[in-house]
């Protein structure tokens, strides 16, 4: 009976529910995540339409997405750097138009493509669609400003324009600078955010394994936020960079057991893959 009664109490603390963060902004992560089989099953691709309206959907107060610029330098949403990667198109995403980008279809494989028909869409069309809603959701903006296709010591030629394209698609569609985050791995790129947005969030992701150097940076460029991985975020980390004044930001995150791991880093916001999960251990329901 002893044996009996340890086993159920440490079960029930190994259930025990994570204390709801009221404040806590949940964001769907590359809209709807990643393609998955189960738990959920996903069959939308990454920072497609469909999957950011179904996060938006289920409840989430915004979503992250991954921006790159075409060859006639108009911003698209796409995670991966070669078309081929993730579509039927070929070719990195800056060396082709934006009108043969979304023309092309994403392709995910089975079973996924005999539900999905999604093709990649521009930057200004995410958002005229969002400026649809009675309120402008929150919209993390993850710049894959290190292009492979241009030549070695030439990856971030392009990144200026990149950032001046995006800039002037948030002042044309109106979007709320409160309500933006620029994601970025560089430095440079922190001074060209500030400079094309006063007043714009600026936050600088950090690989774990350098994260004492990845703060050090941040201090330097006094970033608004710190951005880390899901997969490797340590309560230590997070207590380290809101002790230095930076509001933490993680990405990803799908299992019930992950999502707890990631709350008891305590950030202030949270990228995830599974904005239904989250939200009702959150106690905010989930659609």
């Amino acid at each position: 009976m002893l044996a009996l009664f340890l086993f159920v109490t440490l079960a029930a603390c190994t259930t025990t529910k994570p204390v709801a963060n009221p404040k806590l902004v949940v964001l769907g992560h590359a809209g709807s995540g990643f393609y998955t089989p189960i738990s959920p099953f996903n069959f939308r691709p990454p920072s497609s339409w469909r999957g950011i309206r179904r996060a938006l959907l289920r409840g989430a107060d915004g979503v992250e997405v991954d921006l790159q610029m075409s060859r006639d330098s108009v911003v698209m949403l796409y995670h991966d750097q070669k078309m081929q990667d993730g579509s039927t198109g070929t070719g990195c995403i800056s060396e082709r138009t934006a009108a043969e980008i979304v023309q092309a279809r994403y392709r995910g494989g089975f079973p996924y493509d005999l539900i999905q028909k999604e093709r990649p869409i521009s930057f200004d069309t995410l958002l005229a669609r969002l400026n649809r809603r009675p309120s402008f959701p929150f919209i993390h903006l993850d710049l894959h400003e290190d292009d492979q296709c241009l030549p070695a010591g030439h990856q971030h030629d392009r990144t200026p324009l990149l950032v001046r394209q995006i800039a002037r698609s948030l002042a044309r569609y109106h979007v709320p600078s409160a309500k933006v985050l620029f994601v970025t791995q560089e430095g440079p790129t922190v001074r060209l955010a500030r400079r094309a947005i006063p007043g714009v969030r600026v936050g600088l992701e950090i690989a774990s394994d350098e994260f004492a150097f990845g703060l050090k940076v941040a201090k330097t460029e006094k970033v608004h936020t710190i951005v880390l991985d899901a997969d490797r975020v340590t309560p230590e980390q997070s207590a380290q960079a809101h002790a230095a004044g930076f509001t933490v930001v993680v990405f990803g995150g799908r299992s019930p057991k992950d999502l707890r791991r990631v709350l008891e880093t305590k950030p202030d916001e949270i990228e995830v893959d599974n904005v239904k999960r989250l939200l009702q251990m959150q106690g905010r329901g989930g659609k």
